[in-house]
């Protein structure tokens, strides 16, 4: 029986990349789809955070470098000042989801912000990475221009924040159950195990 998951990320998050050896363990050991749905942490005109400030620096150090270091994926804080937008990297992620490619297209993304210190927000940065995991480049370039995409970005935002109640990321959704923080790949598969044992025990009394 497939277990739906929705995970809701941020590509300027580096706890949402940091979060996805749990997801892939999850997904080698357990039945699940997982859907990987955009919410962006500060959409404009919020101002987004600078690495110069205390801030990012303070959270990395307490934070972000000791969990790299315990899951064993290497990322360092980006020097791009301020961080990039993520609406139009959000806005190819529905041609990635729609071909089949939005895991690949939003790890190569991850990969591009946190490993390669390269500004996500730049179209020719966000073509580059489109492109490397199999979209086409043409395609790319009118998802980028689209206002019915960014209408759709604009509305999956609504959705995550009102319909779900996601107000920061990971946000990870198990059938309706929404993890906060980041998980280790033992805390979701005990919440996948959990969930389709009710689902046994109610067909069981309905039968």
């Amino acid at each position: 029986m497939t277990t739906k998951i929705d995970v809701f990320v941020d590509y300027v998050c580096p706890f949402c990349f940091l979060v996805e050896p749990a997801i892939e363990e999850l997904k080698r050991d357990r039945d699940v789809e997982v859907t990987i749905r955009p919410f962006e942490l500060r959409p404009d005109p919020v101002p987004t955070l600078r690495p110069e400030d205390d801030y990012l620096p303070r959270v990395w150090k307490q934070s972000v470098y000791p969990m790299s270091d315990r899951v064993g994926l290497p990322i360092t804080l980006p020097s791009i000042s301020p961080q990039p937008r993520t609406e139009k990297a959000f806005m190819v992620l529905q041609l990635a989801q729609e071909l089949g490619l939005a895991e690949a297209y939003t790890e190569a993304m991850f990969a591009a912000f946190f490993q390669q210190d390269r500004n996500i927000g730049l179209d020719d940065v966000i073509i580059d990475v489109a492109t490397s995991v199999g979209l086409d480049e043409a395609e790319v370039k009118e998802a980028l221009d689209s206002e019915e995409r960014r209408d759709r970005q604009r509305a999956d935002q609504d959705y995550a924040v009102r319909t779900v109640g996601i107000d920061s990321v990971p946000g990870i959704v198990v059938e309706g159950q929404v993890l906060r923080g980041v998980p280790s790949a033992t805390r979701l598969k005990k919440v996948v195990d959990s969930l389709a044992e009710r689902k046994s025990a109610a067909g069981l009394e309905q039968s």
